[in-house]
């Protein structure tokens, strides 16, 4: 999706917000504590458990994810698996494995399970970090039992299908969606291989129980981690904006058919629902009697916005951009 040399010339040379409105945001309110239940009933399972395989987003490869998975889930073998690696702009993917091995993790495959993108590599790595691990004295059990964990929507039920895709030529056996909170409690054992044998268990999406920065979660919620009107469709649309322009990804200027890029939100808005038409006739009481206004219908661009992000259909994104190049979240608790 090109732009033409004007609008493009345009947009670089326009000056964009330099910080985004952070503070007096209820973000507690966004992620609900109430998922210690699926954790605890993970720590139940851990005995049964050969490796884990933590499934995150690959727009936000470097926050976002639980740091009580570590803490709880013990020393099992692991594997991150950054998924949706279509919608991520992976141009410092080199950068982010130096960062996560920053963290202790060697252990990093990037994929797209709705096209089965480096899905293969994922049995075979489990394999041998189980096969290496000092902790692994089962020499008379052959099978092996995975346990598959992440914050909400993911991709974690998509991972295991297409695993039975590659390995067993089957189809689905995990309920997949667009929204979080589709899987929601730890199920049987579902067989992904047959050499090995090896059986996964999907686990619900687990928030940590306090989010230190807002900008964090307005990350998180732009992939969909929590549902829209929790946040607020209007505000994830403005913080979509202000990245998209922070990181001059203008594709949203033609996708919408906008005569330039924008990093006013409520014009942006007015613009897509008159495009969608998305509007609606308001009678407004005057001193000279009753007068027809057209309204756009905000909450409906937005969602579209939001939508079409999530869709790909605004090029690649990394949302994570900002840590790459050493700009903490603005509101980190210190």
């Amino acid at each position: 999706m090109r732009l033409s040399p004007r609008v493009l010339c345009r947009a670089v040379g326009a000056t964009w917000r330099e910080s985004f409105p952070l503070h007096g945001r209820d973000v507690a309110r966004w992620f609900p504590g109430h998922m210690a239940k699926g954790l605890k009933k993970m720590q139940s399972c851990l005995k049964l458990v050969d490796c884990i395989v933590e499934v995150h987003d690959a727009r936000i490869p470097l926050s976002g994810r639980n740091p009580l998975f570590q803490e709880t889930l013990g020393l099992k073998p692991h594997l991150l698996v950054l998924n949706k690696m279509d919608l991520a702009d992976l141009t410092e993917q080199q950068k982010i494995m130096q960062h996560l091995e920053g963290e202790g993790l060697k252990n990093v495959i990037f994929t797209n399970c709705v096209k089965d993108e480096n899905v293969k590599q994922v049995i075979p790595m489990v394999t041998e970090l189980i096969g290496s691990s000092c902790r692994y004295h089962r020499r008379e059990n052959l099978e092996y039992c995975i346990m598959v964990i992440g914050v909400p929507n993911v991709g974690k039920s998509s991972l295991i299908n297409s695993l039975r895709r590659q390995h067993l030529r089957k189809g689905k056996a995990a309920r997949v969606g667009g929204e979080p909170g589709i899987t929601r409690a730890v199920m049987s054992r579902i067989q992904v291989s047959e050499r090995p044998l090896m059986f996964l268990l999907d686990t619900p999406g687990v928030l940590a129980p306090r989010i230190d920065s807002v900008e964090t979660g307005l990350k998180l919620a732009l992939c969909g981690t929590v549902l829209d009107h929790l946040v607020g469709e209007e505000t994830m649309a403005d913080y979509l904006l202000y990245t998209l322009n922070r990181h001059q990804l203008f594709a949203y200027v033609q996708h919408y058919g906008l005569g330039a890029a924008c990093d006013d939100i409520e014009r942006v808005l007015k613009c897509v629902a008159v495009k969608l038409g998305k509007t609606q006739k308001v009678k407004v009481l005057t001193g000279t009697g009753d007068v027809n206004v057209i309204q756009p219908n905000y909450p409906e661009a937005a969602r579209d916005f939001l939508r079409t992000f999530r869709r790909g259909q605004l090029g690649p994104v990394m949302l994570d951009l900002d840590v790459l190049q050493g700009r903490p979240p603005a509101d980190a608790d210190p």
